[in-house]
């Protein structure tokens, strides 16, 4: 008889499957340098994955462990590779202002089109959450400015419909416009970024707006 067989003889539920061993994503989210490198160095994959299918450079992108995360990229680390909720380094990264790990990145040739579960770019979480660098650093990129998520909001929707009005999201809104986002593109439900902010109260962001030609 089988270890399978026997719980269901005994009717007792079945056992979990067995989770995947990744020593190497363990330690590079500890920021364990000196264990990431003997793992790497004694022939473990760069590209295992935990439970949660996340890959060593995205969990070190995670614990925002800079160090692990340049090391792992110096080996061949896939910093596009996303995990069960289709995060990768990159996204995640961009997501958090962890704007170092997101130069690495960068440098290690994230994909610009690639996107979360809300069909979002890296830009557009960034501004959602008011992470200023991360987000002139990556409109430094040719980084689509107007794509547009699953809810229906581009960069600039975000940063007004979700922050709160205050100098980091006026940064990021001056920002994005001088980049050439479209001020006056519209949510699905047809309202603005400027009706957006004039609901919220947000007189420096509809200034600046106005200044870019939204009505």
């Amino acid at each position: 008889m089988t270890a399978l067989a026997l719980p269901l003889l005994l009717g007792l539920p079945p056992a979990a499957p067995a989770q995947p061993v990744a020593p190497l994503v363990e330690a590079a989210q500890q920021g364990d340098v000196a264990m990431v490198r003997k793992l790497l160095d004694t022939g473990s994959a760069i590209e295992q994955r935990d439970a949660r299918r996340r890959t060593a450079v995205l969990a070190a992108a995670a614990a925002n462990q800079a160090k692990v995360v340049r090391l792992l990229i110096s080996r061949g680390a896939n910093v596009n590779a996303q995990d069960e909720q289709r995060d990768s380094a990159f996204l995640l990264a961009g997501a958090s202002g962890y704007t170092e790990i997101v130069r690495a990145t960068l440098e290690a040739g994230a994909d610009l089109k690639s996107t979360n579960r809300y069909g979002g770019t890296a830009l557009i979480p960034a501004c959602h959450h008011g992470h200023v660098e991360t987000v002139r650093l990556l409109l430094a990129t040719p980084i689509d400015v107007d794509h547009v998520n699953h809810l229906g909001w581009t960069a600039l929707l975000e940063a007004v419909v979700l922050g709160d009005g205050g100098p980091p999201y006026a940064e990021i809104v001056r920002l994005l416009l001088a980049r050439g986002a479209k001020a006056g593109l519209a949510d699905r439900d047809g309202v603005t970024p400027l009706q957006h902010a004039l609901k919220r109260n947000q007189p420096e962001i509809a200034q600046l707006l106005r200044g870019a030609g939204a009505r």
